[in-house]
């Protein structure tokens, strides 16, 4: 049988895509196994849960790295020395360069929290997405994955799903029910897809 798909994931804060993740190996995600998480701040909860999974971890700060390239290259250097096949961007917030998903084509996941091409781009993400959602009085909200390309949130769409918006929801209540409803279903399932097909590629 062959190897399964090497999947590295890119986080910032408290890592709750993370942990989709985690508890779809196995699972929804039988092609693909998370081999490395990797972080751009320091002691970030996404790392604990990783290393509670058993899972390498790496972090790497712009600060040390003194340049957008040069922390680029630190991400992939690690990526390299794990043999990562995809990369899965969970709430990482730092943007990459057309140099670094250039490198990466059809290999690069993120989750966004709305249906695009409504609220995304440069400046939408976390609750910013909500509050937008709202003041602009859409009935239905979602999340969607898609691949990563040198435009904000701009890559080729593989799953979305669907959440309504209810009559009192605040931006908090929002992000928590399309967490739940959405982001932690759709991702490990869009994981999974991307990763039998890289593994089908493999084998060929």
């Amino acid at each position: 049988m062959r190897e399964k798909v090497r999947i590295g994931v890119l986080v910032s804060g408290g890592g709750t895509n993370l942990q989709a993740l985690l508890d779809a190996q196995g699972g929804v995600i039988k092609d693909g196994e998370i081999v490395v998480v990797i972080s751009n701040k320091a002691g970030a909860f996404a790392l604990e849960r990783a290393k509670k999974a058993g899972i390498a971890t790496r972090t790497v700060l712009k600060k040390d790295c003194g340049s957008q390239s040069a922390f680029e290259q630190a991400i992939r250097a690690a990526l390299q020395e794990y043999r990562v096949d995809l990369i899965v961007l969970a709430g990482f917030l730092s943007i990459l360069s057309a140099d670094f998903t250039n490198a990466y084509p059809k290999r690069i996941l993120n989750v966004h929290p709305s249906l695009i091409p409504s609220f995304c781009g440069a400046g939408y993400y976390g609750l910013r997405v909500h509050e937008a959602a709202l003041s602009y009085g859409v009935k239905v909200t979602g999340a969607t994955v898609h691949f990563v390309n040198e435009i904000p949130d701009g890559g080729e769409i593989v799953l979305q799903k669907a959440v309504a918006i209810r009559k009192n929801d605040t931006p908090e209540t929002l992000q928590l029910r399309v967490m739940q409803q959405a982001e932690w279903k759709i991702l490990p399932k869009a994981v999974q897809l991307v990763s039998k097909e890289i593994r089908k590629q493999k084998g060929e």
